[in-house]
């Protein structure tokens, strides 16, 4: 897939994105991939939310922030299913506008609030929050490294971050890792690991888990679902944009496949 693409680019696909989620069948499409239907951005699927909420410790009158909310997938579910605190931030004001929506049809208003704002400035008060999750968001990002230290000054000393990210896989040839780069998310491509990342902006790793399997098998189920409903996607989105959901979902796949992408999820603490 050609990078032509800016983080604005990025963020008004997205905002169109978030103008379709409405629509039956994105939400049944969404259902059969991970189980939701919030309209989801990421590739969080239900078993991993139960997944996370045991690693951020959330219950009742703890304080969750979740960074690049999108439509609020997973954080709505998880103040849903703990009673905890939740907070959004994101920069598309549309997606943050459908949280709501969701938060009000899920009497989820007392314990949710949305923010507009960036990840790498988040206008919170240092250590507020107990928990910091966000799903898939950094390979979406150019400048990784000050989200994460925006992260690190806005958790409790004793808190916890988890997030997912899409990666190149390490040890490739140069040729190697120009392809990768083109078979995922548009900033995909670091310059540095995500441990040193880690290191510099104030985590110590807890965990880290790779979930490119359940990766692989979350693509290959909304690929085969992607084509079998080929045509009511083309006459929803148009043939161009349904044909750049397709490559695209093929894209990743192909990436995994050949091992040169992966899915990893990352648990940290304060250090």
């Amino acid at each position: 897939m050609p990078r032509d693409i800016d983080e604005k680019a990025l963020h008004e696909r997205f905002s169109k994105g978030y103008q379709l989620i409405k629509s039956d069948l994105l939400r049944q499409l969404e259902r059969s991939n991970c189980g939701c239907d919030y309209g989801a951005t990421s590739f969080t699927t239900l078993e991993q939310v139960y997944e996370l909420i045991t690693k951020l410790n959330l219950e009742p009158n703890k304080r969750l922030l979740e960074v690049g909310a999108g439509s609020g997938w997973p954080g709505l579910y998880m103040a849903k299913e703990t009673g905890c605190d939740v907070t959004f931030t994101d920069l598309p004001i549309e997606g943050l506008q459908v949280a709501k929506q969701r938060a009000a049809k899920d009497n989820l208003t007392d314990l949710s609030r949305m923010v507009v704002a960036s990840g790498s400035a988040l206008p919170f008060r240092n250590n507020w929050f107990h928990a910091v999750s966000h799903s898939d968001v950094l390979c979406c990002l150019v400048d990784k490294l000050s989200v994460l230290k925006a992260c690190r000054e806005v958790v409790h000393p004793h808190g916890v971050m988890v997030f997912s990210v899409i990666l190149i896989s390490p040890n490739l040839s140069q040729a190697d890792y120009r392809e990768a780069a083109e078979l995922g998310p548009s900033f995909m491509a670091s310059d540095d690991t995500y441990t040193h990342l880690l290191g510099q902006s104030g985590w110590d790793l807890r965990n880290h888990v790779d979930l490119s399997k359940q990766f692989m098998e979350t693509l290959q189920v909304k690929l085969n679902n992607e084509i079998n409903h080929a045509d009511d996607l083309k006459r929803l989105l148009g043939k161009v944009e349904t044909d750049i959901r397709l490559t695209r979902t093929q894209a990743y796949i192909n990436g995994l496949e050949r091992g040169l992408t992966r899915r990893e999820s990352f648990e940290v603490v304060p250090a």
